[in-house]
């Protein structure tokens, strides 16, 4: 993907605060595992559609230790009671030391110095209700400022294809959403500075400032084909030209030979003239003698 990162400057980092062991054991669910869900599949390509596109443009696909990108791992959200968690299907916070959130494996929002500031459900049929009426309670009392839902089917699910909602005072108000004459649905993001977007399904990230979509994995893939493709047929052009040039070489090096040879015969040719010219006039100059001595020799 030519993906391109975002003109971001580095987010001040808040350090990282450990303030328990974790008992690994005693949780109730397996941290070194991403959450299954029975119907993962009717979400999986919109899931890694959008997790790939945040991590690409956000994260510079990991590499930045100021953001932290994840899906399917757990959000503890009682320190009293690390059971007690929630797992979106993406989340984002900025600002973060991500290495150290990464090594605790469960994201403690008490620890890392603030709750994830983008989280994202795709609908399924597991996960629907859940995230429809348990979820956006959760994330309103951790004060995650955003928290969209998309939904693959168009709304069969969720009741709607996307829905956004920011916290405003504690609690939060809906994003509004605009629908493009194509059917494709658009909300703003503040926290991202981009549009979320529900293409025919798909989630797209928008950028109202170019009025251009961030390339997806698909996008970035054809173009990377399109130009290696290019490069191959400029490539081939170039070694035909070459080719030809080779053969025009090789034709004016045999014609510059034939015309060598045939000058060289000529010259020959002329040399075997030259030498016959000169056997005559001598033969004829010994002939005129001859005759001479023969003339001189009757008078007598």
């Amino acid at each position: 993907m030519t993906v391109k990162t975002p003109a971001r400057t580095a987010f001040p980092v808040i350090p990282y605060r450990k303030t328990t062991e974790i008992d690994y054991d005693g949780l109730d669910f397996d941290p070194h595992e991403s959450v299954e869900k029975p119907d993962a599949m009717e979400q999986h390509e919109e899931q890694l559609e959008i997790v790939t596109l945040i991590r690409a443009y956000f994260a510079d696909f990991g590499k930045r230790p100021d953001v932290f990108v994840d899906y399917d791992t757990n959000i503890c959200y009682d320190p009293s009671d690390l059971r007690r968690h929630v797992s979106p299907d993406v989340y984002i916070a900025f600002g973060v030391d991500a290495a150290a959130i990464r090594s605790r494996l469960i994201y403690l929002p008490w620890e890392a110095g603030k709750p994830p500031d983008f989280v994202m459900e795709i609908a399924s049929r597991s996960t629907a209700s859940v995230d429809v009426e348990r979820k956006p309670a959760i994330y309103e009392a951790i004060g995650v400022p955003e928290y969209w839902m998309h939904d693959p089917t168009g709304g069969c699910r969720y009741g709607e294809p996307l829905r956004g909602r920011k916290l405003v005072n504690g609690k939060y108000q809906d994003i509004a959403l605009t629908r493009e004459p194509d059917g494709v649905l658009k909300g703003y993001s503040e926290v991202l500075g981009l549009s979320l977007a529900w293409d025919a399904g798909v989630p797209r990230l928008y950028d109202n400032a170019s009025g251009r979509y961030i390339e997806n994995y698909e996008e970035t893939e054809y173009a990377r084909r399109a130009a290696d493709a290019r490069a191959d047929a400029a490539e081939t052009q170039r070694d035909a030209f070459e080719a030809q040039r080779d053969m025009a070489e090789m034709q004016l090096e045999a014609e510059v030979k034939a015309r060598e040879a045939a000058q060289a015969r000529l010259t020959a040719a002329e040399a075997r003239m030259n030498t016959e010219a000169i056997a005559r006039a001598a033969s004829e100059a010994e002939n005129r003698r001859l005759r001479e001595l023969i003339r001189r020799m009757e008078n007598r």
